[in-house]
């Protein structure tokens, strides 16, 4: 099983390079999606904020210590015995990627940008882990609601101590199994600027996810799907999403992908290499 993953993001890795672009904005019509091409997913400045999340990665990535974890994300509910690094080595979102999304929470908060909003940004993240890219998901604004949803409450507690060593008090964990969770957190947000999805990584619980949170965007909401290549399935996931006659437009970056709503952009679906 292991092996056919690996296949499967091999074979998508090299589809990516030869396909993908690296035009920093060009050929995207739409002046929203152009200026968050261009100044946002090309952005290679160091924020704030950046030095102090990847310490804490830094010291995840050192624990030896041992945590009794119930994982749903591969699909099956199981409990394990495993070391805090090992989970760090395995599980946390790339630097990179997550600072991407630091700065897509930047840019939807931007009033220039939408629509001179003032008002804090609602943000939900399936699958915590030990609670890195929440850190960066909510670091942009201490006035933005981030929600992170995450069946293992033994990685709760870690991500907690990671959180009040950043000092980040925007943050509220929903403990237990997503699939009875992620509605009524839903529901305790309203509507949602954007969705982070990184839990279960099977197509029907990546679909029935999609099913779910698409009730509650608008149209400058952001999704974001993690691992599109990590299997067959979760191929087979991203494309029914990005096939949906509700999107607009969608961003393929290889480790995740971005789903957009407004009716105003064209319909297109880029891969961009970053």
């Amino acid at each position: 099983m292991q092996l056919g993953r690996d296949i499967v993001r091999t074979a998508a890795w090299l589809r990516h390079q030869l396909t993908a672009w690296n035009t920093g904005g060009e050929g995207i019509h739409s002046p929203y999606l152009f200026h968050w091409v261009r100044h946002c997913l090309y952005d290679n400045n160091r924020y704030y904020a950046f030095e102090w999340i990847e310490k804490q990665r830094s010291a995840m990535m050192r624990s030896p210590k041992v945590l009794d974890v119930k994982d749903y994300g591969t699909g099956r509910s199981r409990s394990s015995l495993r070391r805090i690094r090992d989970i760090a080595a395995g599980s946390l979102e790339k630097r990179r990627n997550a600072q991407i999304l630091f700065r897509l929470v930047s840019f939807l908060g931007d009033r220039q940008w939408n629509g001179n909003r003032n008002k804090p940004l609602n943000i939900i993240e399936l699958g915590t882990s030990l609670g890195i890219t929440t850190a960066y998901l909510s670091s942009p604004s201490s006035a933005n609601r981030v929600l992170t949803l995450e069946g293992s409450g033994e990685l709760i507690k870690v991500a907690q101590d990671n959180w009040k060593q950043l000092n980040l008090n925007n943050i509220v964990p929903v403990p237990g199994n997503i699939n009875d969770t992620l509605l009524p957190a839903l529901r305790q947000l309203g509507q949602i600027d954007l969705a982070f999805i990184d839990a279960n990584h099977t197509e029907e619980a990546t679909l029935r996810y999609w099913e779910t949170i698409i009730s509650f965007v608008h149209k400058k909401s952001v999704l974001v799907i993690d691992d599109i290549h990590w299997s067959r399935q979760m191929e087979r996931a991203w494309n029914t999403i990005r096939n949906d006659r509700r999107v607009t437009c969608t961003m393929d970056l290889y480790d995740m992908g971005l789903v957009f709503f407004d009716p105003s952009y064209l319909r297109r679906h880029f891969r961009l290499r970053v």
